[in-house]
C-alpha cells in the first residue's frame, strides 16, 4: 500500500489510516503487505521437494511479489495473467523479545487468500483456509521465536465453477463480463499483538425503541483467568462527549458477555440519539475493555457504530421509520493495474466520493467481499450498501457446502457495518441455474436466506437478485432496456403488476419468481438497469462492450440515461434502482468512469438526473 493512506482523516475516534479491521482496533499492529518472495508451481512439487521446511530458496526459480496485488496484476511486479494452479509466497517477520512474553499473543491476519492456503512459520503448520473472500487468523505466538522468523504460505487456485469465484474467469481469455482471475495473496496480512486473554467476535446491534446498543462478545483463551471473574467495561461517545458507560461482570466459566448500553442519557435528535442515515452519518465511538478480578485491563479494543433501522413494511423500504428511496449504483471494484486489490485506502474513499458526487445514495457491491475499509468509507460518509456473495456457476454438493460455509464467515465478518442495509447472497440464478423449476435448487436458496436471518436479523435479504425469486424480502428486477419509452410502456399501466403475478415475463424470458413462489407485497426494485456503452476515447479496449448500442457522444448518453431513469423512478410500485456501472472493467465501457477514474461526463450533468424527483420519493 502506498503513503496515500497517510492523508486520510476519519471521522471515528478509533481510525488508524490503513489498519485492516476498522471496527475492531488495537494499538499494536504489523503491516506485513510489500515484497515477499514467490514461486509458481505448476507440477506442484513443492510439497515433497521441502519448500514449506526448508523455505523458496529450494524452488528452481523464484520471482519478487509485492503483497496484496495478486501475480495476475501488473502492481504486484509478475504481470502474468496466465492460471497457475499452486503457488508459494515467503518473507521473514522479526520479533522482539518483549512481544514473546508469556501473557502476550501474537495473532496472523489474512483479510482474503483465494482459495486454498497452508500457512507455516519456521516450517511448523500454523493453520489452513479455504474460501477466498473471508478473512481469517491464526494465534502464531507459540511457533515464533525472539528474532528473524520465515512465514511461508501456499496456496492453491483452479477453475472450479463449484467453488464460489465471483466474477473471475475460469477460461483462458476474458468472455462476457468474466474477467481476470485472481490467486492467492489479494488483501491486507498484518501481525497483531495483544493479550493472551482477549476479546473477540464483537455483534453490535441498536434498538431504537429502547434507545440502546445491544452488545455481545466473546473471549478467546485464558479458561484459567476466567475462572477467577472478569468484567467488561463498554464506553460510547459522541463527538467525543461520553453518552454512556457500564461494566458487566462475567459469571465464571462463561466465554461470552451481553449487555445493553442505553445511549440516550445526554444525545440529542430523534429517538433521543443520533441516528446515521445518507446525507448524516452519524458515528458514535464504543472502547471495550476486558477487566480482570484484580483491576487490570487485559484488552482494549476501540471500535465505533451507527444507529438506524431498516424495515420492510406495506411495500417500502423503511430508514429509521421513514420510506425510503434507494438509487444504488453497481460497483464491482476493480482496477487497471491492481485488480481485485484496491491501490491503497485512498482510492476506496474517493470511490465512496464519486457515489455521492453522481447522485446515488448507495451501491450494490456486486460478486465480491470488499475490503473492509471500504465499508468503513461508507459508514463514515453515509452511502448504503447491498453487501454480496460471490458466486458459483454449477448447482452439486460440494459446491453448496462451500458456499454456505463462505457465506456464513462473510456475514458474521461484515454485518456490523452501519451501511450495510441489505444481504445478497445470490444473483441472476448463478449457481442455481435451474432454479425457476427444481425444488432442490429453490430449498438451497430458502435455506441460505433463512441461514442469513438467523445470523441477522435486523436486515432483508434477496433470495436471486435479478429473477426467479422464492423466499425473498424485496422482489428485485434486472432489465437492461435501452429505450425509456419501450421500458415505460413495458412496465406501466399494470404491466409491473403482470410481472408480479407471473403473467408476463421480463429481460426476455425471465420471470419474476420461481416455480410454486409468488409475490406478497415485498418491494419491488429494478435492481440492474442502464449499462450504457460510452467509450469517448475509442480504441482503448478492444472488443469491448456494454447493454445496448453504443451511444456516440455525451448528449445521447444523457438523453438515454435520463429516460430511463426517469421511467423507473415514475413507476408506480417501484422504491429503488441500481444503474450499472461506476467504472468500466476490463472488457466493460459500460462504467460511468473510466477503470482509471476519469470521469467521462461532469458527474455534475448526472447528479441532477439520478435524484430526478428525489424529494417525492423520498
Amino acid at each position: 500500500m502506498n503513503d496515500n493512506n497517510q492523508a486520510l482523516q476519519g471521522p471515528t475516534a478509533c481510525y488508524i489510516p490503513g489498519y485492516p479491521r476498522p471496527q475492531f482496533v488495537r494499538p499494536e499492529w504489523e503491516d506485513l503487505c510489500g515484497e515477499w518472495d514467490f514461486a509458481f508451481d505448476d507440477n506442484d512439487i513443492g510439497l515433497s521437494a521441502g519448500w514449506a521446511d526448508k523455505g523458496l530458496r529450494q524452488a528452481t526459480k523464484r520471482h519478487t511479489i509485492r503483497v496484496p496485488y495478486s501475480y495476475e496484476t501488473a502492481a504486484s511486479g509478475i504481470g502474468d495473467t496466465t492460471h497457475h494452479p499452486v503457488v508459494w509466497y515467503e518473507r521473514t517477520i522479526t520479533i522482539q523479545p518483549n512481544q514473546l512474553a508469556p501473557e502476550r499473543a501474537v495473532v496472523l491476519h489474512f483479510e482474503g487468500v483465494d482459495y486454498e492456503c497452508q500457512v507455516w512459520l519456521n516450517g511448523h503448520l500454523a493453520g489452513n483456509n479455504r474460501g477466498g473472500y473471508h478473512r481469517f487468523s491464526f494465534d502464531i505466538s507459540s511457533l515464533l521465536q525472539a528474532g528473524p522468523n520465515r512465514l511461508t504460505l501456499r496456496a492453491t487456485d483452479r477453475p472450479d465453477r463449484q467453488l464460489p469465484r465471483g466474477k473471475q474467469r475460469w477460461m483462458p481469455d476474458n468472455f462476457g463480463c468474466w474477467y481476470e482471475q485472481t490467486t492467492g495473496i489479494w488483501k491486507p496480512v498484518w501481525l497483531e499483538f495483544r493479550s493472551c486473554v482477549a476479546l473477540d467476535g464483537l455483534h453490535l446491534e441498536t434498538d431504537l425503541e429502547r434507545r440502546a446498543l445491544k452488545l455481545s462478545i466473546g473471549l478467546v483463551d485464558g479458561l484459567a483467568v476466567v475462572s477467577k471473574g472478569l468484567e467488561l467495561k463498554a464506553t460510547a461517545s459522541f463527538a467525543g462527549n461520553i453518552i454512556s458507560s457500564l461494566t458487566q461482570s462475567l459469571p465464571p466459566l462463561e466465554r461470552h458477555f451481553h449487555l445493553t448500553l442505553p445511549l440516550d442519557s445526554t444525545a440529542t435528535g430523534d429517538w433521543g440519539m443520533r441516528l446515521w442515515q445518507p446525507g448524516q452519518p452519524a458515528l458514535y465511538d464504543l472502547t471495550l475493555e476486558l477487566i480482570s478480578h484484580d483491576g487490570h485491563i487485559l484488552d482494549r479494543v476501540e471500535s465505533y457504530f451507527g444507529c438506524r433501522e431498516i424495515r420492510i413494511h406495506e411495500g417500502r423500504v423503511w430508514l429509521n421509520r421513514h420510506p425510503l428511496f434507494q438509487r444504488l449504483i453497481l460497483d464491482q471494484g476493480y482496477w487497471r493495474d491492481t485488480g481485485l486489490t484496491a491501490p491503497d485506502e485512498a482510492a476506496l474513499r474517493r470511490d465512496v466520493e464519486a457515489i455521492l458526487a453522481l447522485g446515488f445514495n448507495g451501491l450494490r457491491k456486486h460478486q465480491k467481499v470488499e475490503d473492509e475499509r471500504f465499508l468503513y468509507w461508507c459508514d463514515a460518509l453515509g452511502v448504503l450498501v447491498w453487501s454480496e456473495m460471490a458466486a458459483n456457476y454449477t448447482f452439486t454438493p460440494a459446491g453448496c457446502r462451500a458456499f454456505t460455509e463462505e457465506w456464513i464467515a462473510v456475514v458474521e465478518q461484515m454485518k456490523n457495518h452501519p451501511a450495510i442495509i441489505c444481504w445478497t447472497p445470490f444473483n441472476e440464478s448463478w449457481g442455481v441455474p435451474d432454479i425457476g423449476h427444481s425444488v432442490a435448487q429453490q430449498d438451497f436458496t430458502v435455506g441460505i436466506a433463512q441461514l442469513t436471518r438467523a445470523l441477522d436479523p435486523t436486515r432483508p435479504v434477496i433470495s436471486n437478485d435479478g429473477w426467479e425469486h422464492t423466499d425473498s424480502d424485496l422482489i428485485t428486477l434486472h432489465d437492461y432496456e435501452a429505450s425509456g419509452e419501450v421500458f415505460a410502456a413495458r412496465y406501466h399501466n399494470g404491466g409491473l403488476q403482470r410481472m408480479l403475478a407471473n403473467e408476463l415475463p421480463f429481460n426476455r424470458s425471465r420471470l419474476a419468481f420461481a416455480d410454486g413462489w409468488e409475490w406478497r407485497g415485498e418491494p419491488v426494485l429494478i435492481s440492474e438497469y442502464g449499462g450504457i456503452a460510452f467509450a469517448p476515447r475509442e480504441g482503448e479496449v478492444a472488443g469491448s462492450w456494454g447493454y445496448g448500442d453504443r451511444v456516440p457522444d455525451e448528449a445521447a448518453f444523457l438523453a438515454r440515461y435520463a429516460a430511463i431513469t426517469k421511467a423507473i423512478v415514475e413507476l408506480e410500485g417501484c422504491v429503488g434502482f441500481c444503474y450499472t456501472q461506476l467504472t468500466d472493467i476490463q472488457q466493460e465501457v459500460n462504467g460511468l468512469m473510466t477503470i482509471d477514474r476519469e470521469s467521462k461526463i461532469d458527474p455534475a450533468k448526472i447528479a441532477p438526473l439520478t435524484t430526478y424527483r428525489s424529494a417525492e420519493r423520498a
